[in-house]
């Protein structure tokens, strides 16, 4: 990365470190379907500890279920009541994005939870990179 700061946002969406914003949190990309929920122990960049307690992960179930909610209401809503689809229609069609990105939402809200627990180190960003 240049030296310019990463966001937040864009780490947490980009599923970087919170400690370094730079190294992966997961060892294969979105949408792969080998290993997808396997995350390696430390950050490859900052040595940042990635399972920091036993249930630590517990917390990002409670993300996962609110951002679920609201997208599926969000998908929802307006088949049933603008489109006048069927709710059967309506709830198929939810089953199929669910499908679609269940990896996506979990790992979204992996690293939105880990992005609250584990601040942001600058001087951490510019370790020397060891392979």
């Amino acid at each position: 990365m240049s030296e310019k700061k990463r966001s937040i946002i864009s780490s947490v969406l980009a599923m970087k470190c919170p400690r370094c914003r730079e190294g992966n949190l997961f060892k294969t990309h979105t949408f792969s379907f080998q290993k997808p929920f396997e995350m390696p122990d430390h950050c490859p960049i900052c040595k940042q500890n990635y399972m920091p307690e036993p249930g630590f992960y517990f917390g990002a179930m409670f993300i996962s279920y609110i951002m679920w909610g609201f997208i599926s209401l969000g998908i929802c809503l307006p088949l049933v009541f603008v489109l006048d689809w069927s709710v059967n229609a309506a709830f198929a069609l939810l089953l199929l994005v669910s499908a679609i990105f269940f990896i996506w939402l979990f790992r979204t809200s992996r690293s939105i939870w880990i992005h609250i627990a584990i601040k942001y180190d600058p001087q951490k960003s510019k370790m020397p990179k060891t392979t």
